[in-house]
């Protein structure tokens, strides 16, 4: 029997090496170092990988990311307190099946797709969270079930969320304000509220520069007021913002009146590394090459987009010059590396093929002071180069 570690890790080297699907297994079956890499000989065949997946429910792939999460804080976001949201549509290619439909902005429809909801901290850029175990039903409720997670796991309520206008309804934007969560966030722009902000005296409006980097659009105009929603209890700001590069003003909520509307805009423009971080999970970790039409099979999935990523950031703090490298750049510079592999009984040496990032690799030093790794045996690791 392969234990479930051993399980795991196989699943996890489909996404650090850039495989499209779990039946691309095959092209592994006899690469013995690839099956060290998960404490095995060689990896297991394509059917036991599929096999395994149906065999984990949402507490398993939550109580794996709860543990992942409170290792890798520690080293990479031990003070994490902002963070970015968004659900993600995976597109389903296949027969008509049990699916709801969710809107694809990459075909500007409503097509049948399974939904999946990820977390990202700001400052280490890591994904932190995921769930694809999601019908329409529950997708209001996703962002107070994350709150919840990370308060199980570290004992704090997230400082800061930044989301867009469709994740959640107001009575659930009241609920995150009882929490004493602060958030930024956008409101649809409505006829009447385009029509009053036309009408406002231009003394009204607040010039205002936004000195964000490579920037297009860093001269801006504001009203910042309070307002009332349906189903929000008490007042709420509002920011409508022109000269953002779109034609009408863009309006932002949020429930911090401390902090200035200038900061409070370049806050949400930061909700972009959210969605760098799903281009990154569909282009490299192949997020959209649909692992199944069931839910929970696609779960499992995520949460190994999860911890691939975490890898790679890891890896890219490490390396001096690499640390907002992207994971693609990565591998292709450092983990696409030819070498050979010797095991002895207290030790594991990866010998390095002559390659010209290998200086990089042997400045950061990544085997030294490393922990023993128990599913090899508690060997270590050691790097040797040409």
């Amino acid at each position: 029997m392969v234990p479930a570690p051993n399980a795991l890790l196989a699943l996890l080297t489909l996404k650090l090496l850039d495989k499209e699907r779990r039946s691309h297994i095959d092209d592994f079956n006899f690469d013995e170092a690839l099956g060290l890499f998960a404490g095995l000989n060689i990896l297991p065949k394509k059917s036991y990988a599929t096999d395994y997946s149906y065999r984990t429910t949402r507490e398993n792939q939550r109580a794996l990311l709860a543990g992942w999460v409170r290792a890798l804080s520690r080293v990479l976001f031990p003070e994490a307190s902002t963070f970015s949201l968004d659900f993600h549509p995976i597109p389903y290619r296949g027969d008509p099946a049990g699916l709801d439909r969710h809107y694809l902005p990459r075909r500007g429809m409503a097509g049948t797709s399974v939904q999946t909801f990820f977390a990202l901290e700001q400052d280490s850029r890591c994904l932190c969270y995921a769930n694809a175990n999601l019908v329409r039903a529950d997708q209001p409720g996703e962002l107070m079930r994350f709150v919840e997670f990370w308060y199980a796991v570290t004992g704090n309520n997230p400082h800061w969320l930044y989301f867009d206008s469709k994740l959640i309804d107001y009575a659930e934007m009241a609920r995150v304000d009882q929490r004493g969560i602060h958030f930024v966030t956008i409101r649809r722009r409505g006829a009447a509220i385009l029509r009053r902000l036309q009408n406002l005296p231009r003394s009204a409006w607040t010039g205002a520069v936004l000195d964000t980097p490579q920037r297009c659009h860093q001269r801006i105009r504001y009203v910042d007021e309070a307002t009332t929603l349906r189903d929000y209890e008490g007042p709420i700001r509002q920011i409508a913002v022109d000269g953002l590069g779109r034609e009408k003003p863009t309006l932002f909520l949020s429930n911090n009146f401390q902090e200035t509307a200038r900061n409070v805009i370049i806050r949400y423009a930061g909700r972009n590394r959210v969605e760098d971080g799903l281009g990154i999970s569909v282009n490299f970790f192949h997020l959209d090459c649909l692992a199944s039409e069931v839910r929970l099979n696609v779960d499992l999935d995520a949460a190994m987009t999860v911890l691939a990523n975490g890898c790679y950031r890891w890896l890219g703090k490490q390396l001096r010059g690499f640390e907002k490298a992207a994971p693609k750049q990565l591998y292709r510079r450092f983990v696409e590396t030819g070498g050979t592999i010797e095991t002895t009984a207290k030790k594991v040496i990866i010998h390095f093929d002559k390659r010209c990032h290998n200086p990089i690799l042997r400045e950061a030093a990544l085997d030294q002071n490393l922990a023993r790794i128990p599913w090899l045996g508690n060997k270590r690791i050691q790097f040797v180069f040409p």
